[in-house]
Order: structure tokens, then C-alpha cells, then sequence
């Protein structure tokens, strides 16, 4: 899979999400503030993903400025984390990996803090966050890993499989997670075929994941996200593969809009529905779903597709980004260090907390 960003030192270069599959175009940021608006943008997505975009954005503050003093390297560093993680509510692992670098820097400050700031201390503050920001990508990279070989055991020999928007490679630093099952277990010989909601209004799954599939020469179709229903009840579908943008104590799931559908029908259906997500997807301080903030984005991504207006003028639309699925509706959350099944508190806590 082409590289999602190459991080270059003082500069970051983002694969251009938005013009896939048709152009392979990457946007070249230098500052925090540029990283935080292609992750709003959505020139770069998928929860893993953003997470270490904004972990090398962080990174990028103290590479075009020299603050003269450790209160200002403080003061610099604060607005830089405050902006990142205000780029996309919703997925935790941005704030998680944000969080992360942001403590490093932070300690390092308060040790220095009683003498004068020199050019060696932001040169060793600039390095210790540049080696946690390369922390936060490898340990993504082999998280995929991890989870997709216990996923791909829990799909029967011969499946057909469905997802919804885009858990790949494509929206993560490794082989992807929902994606990254369905493909360790096409390897396995475990998966035959596989249906992809387009999801819209983003159409991920449309661009995205079928670009993935086509690439790794599994076997696929699209589907639109009405079609879910009828090809549960007449294709055979054995398992529903989905990831996460963030996971509550009870397990509690949020992910794009149409997973929550996509749960309600496979309970309908006695499919299971598996959701794929590492650890840093997973906000222990939220008791339930209903603490978990729904970003909603521009009407205008639902009634335009890629500028063209679809609707009448001067029509209106909703459009929450994410939808949560309740934890009793998911038959396991697979992670790197295990599987949680059934989904709930005690047992999100043994395998997570």
C-alpha cells in the first residue's frame, strides 16, 4: 500500500485522502496548524491514522519556531496540542497521541524549567518528541498486526463478509484493522468475498476500501448502504467487520455513520458483527455511548458529491459523522491484546483497563 504520510524531519507529507482513487497527490504541511486543518479537511482519516498525523504535527512545533524561553516553548507547545485536538472531535486516538507527546514535552519542560533555555535543550525537547511521535506510528503498525491474526480466527472458512467506510491500511499506519482482519483472513483462505457499503456521504467505502480490496485481489463488491438488509437476507453474509473511532467503558462504539444500522440488522439476522480497534481507540473515562461527542460536519458534504449539488436549491441535510452501536449488539471488539466477548464493562476493563 502506497505511504499515507512520510514524515520528512521539519516537514509532513499527507496522501491526499480526498482525490483517491482517481490521483495519489500528497499535501505538504510544516506546522501544527496546517496539520490540524488537512485532518480537518479530511485530507487524511481514519481514527489510527489521524492519531499519528497529529502525533508528527505536534511534532512540527518547534521546527519552524525557536521560543527564547522554557515558558515560552510551554506557551507554544500548548496552543499546538489545544489545536490539534480541536481538528476532529469525535476519534480518540488523535487526542490520545496529542496527549502523549504533549506529557513528554511537558515533563521535560518542568525539569529544565529552573535555568536558562539554550539551543542544545530545544534541540533534545525536538528529539525526545520526534522519538515518541515514531513511538505512536510503530506501535500502530504492530497493533494491526496483532489484531488482524485474532481476527481473521474468528471468521468461519468460506465467509462472506461486510464493512462499512474505510478501516485499512488507508486509515492506519499498518495493515489496517476491520480491513486488516478481512484481509489476514482472505490469506487464510477464510473470506471468499466481501460487500462494501459506499458510505455515504464521504463514499470511503466507495473510493477507499474498494481501491483496497481491488488492490489485494479479493474478491468484492459494492453496495450501497440501503442494499445492507437485502444482502444479509439473500447473499449469505456470515460476518460484519467494522472499526472504531472511539470505544466507551461498556463498550460502547462509535464509528461512522451506518455501523449502528449495520448492528441492529445483523442482530436481526443472527450475523455477528465484530468491531476491530486498538487500544488508544478505547476512552476508559466515559461510562457509555451517550458521553461520547457526535461530530457534525458540513451539510454541504451531503448534498454535493465532490461539488456537484444533487439536491434541489436550497435544500438542507444533517450530517452527523458517527453513530454509536451499543455493546450488546457487538458479538466481539477485537484488539491487539485480545478479543472482548461477550462486549461489556467487566470484560472491556480485563482485556483494556
Amino acid at each position: 500500500m502506497i505511504d499515507r504520510i512520510k514524515w520528512g524531519g521539519t516537514k509532513l507529507a499527507i496522501l491526499d485522502q480526498r482525490l483517491l482513487p482517481d490521483k495519489i497527490t500528497y499535501l505538504t504541511v510544516r506546522t501544527p496548524q496546517e496539520t490540524a486543518l488537512a485532518i480537518k479537511d479530511m485530507v487524511t482519516r481514519g481514527a489510527p491514522l489521524i492519531g499519528c498525523t497529529a502525533a508528527y504535527g505536534y511534532a512540527l512545533t518547534l521546527k519552524g519556531s525557536k521560543p527564547a524561553s522554557w515558558q515560552a516553548a510551554a506557551s507554544l507547545l500548548e496552543k499546538s496540542a489545544a489545536t490539534l485536538k480541536a481538528a476532529r472531535p469525535t476519534a480518540i486516538a488523535l487526542a490520545y497521541a496529542v496527549d502523549r507527546l504533549h506529557g513528554k514535552a511537558k515533563s521535560f519542560i518542568e525539569a529544565g524549567k529552573n535555568k536558562t533555555l539554550t539551543p542544545d535543550d530545544l534541540k533534545k525537547l525536538a528529539a525526545l518528541i520526534d522519538k515518541e511521535a515514531q513511538a505512536v506510528y510503530q506501535e500502530d503498525v504492530d497493533a494491526n498486526e496483532r489484531l488482524s491474526e485474532l481476527g481473521a480466527k474468528l471468521i468461519k472458512p468460506g465467509s462472506s463478509v461486510m464493512t462499512v467506510c474505510n478501516a485499512g491500511a488507508l486509515a492506519t499506519a499498518g495493515m489496517g484493522t476491520a480491513l486488516g482482519v478481512i484481509t489476514r483472513a482472505f490469506e487464510k483462505g477464510r473470506v471468499r468475498h466481501v460487500y462494501s457499503l459506499e458510505t455515504r456521504p464521504y463514499l470511503q467505502g466507495a473510493r477507499l476500501t474498494m481501491f483496497e480490496l481491488m488492490q489485494s485481489k479479493i474478491p468484492a463488491q459494492l453496495i450501497t448502504d440501503n442494499m445492507a438488509a437485502h444482502i444479509m437476507k439473500t447473499c449469505g453474509v456470515s460476518a460484519i467487520v467494522a472499526g472504531a473511532d472511539r470505544i466507551a467503558a461498556n463498550g460502547d462504539t462509535a464509528n461512522k455513520i451506518g455501523t449502528y444500522m449495520l448492528g441492529v440488522l445483523a442482530k436481526y439476522h443472527g450475523i455477528p458483527l465484530y468491531i476491530a480497534a486498538p487500544k488508544p481507540t478505547f476512552d476508559l473515562s466515559i461510562p457509555d455511548g451517550d458521553h461520547i461527542p457526535i461530530e457534525e460536519r458540513s451539510s454541504r458534504e451531503v448534498t454535493e458529491i465532490r461539488g456537484q449539488r444533487i439536491t434541489p436549491k436550497g435544500a438542507t441535510a444533517r450530517h452527523p459523522a458517527f453513530d454509536v452501536t451499543p455493546g450488546k449488539l457487538i458479538a466481539g471488539i477485537i484488539t491487539e491484546y485480545g478479543v472482548i466477548s461477550p462486549v461489556n464493562r467487566a470484560n472491556v476493563k480485563k482485556i483494556i483497563g
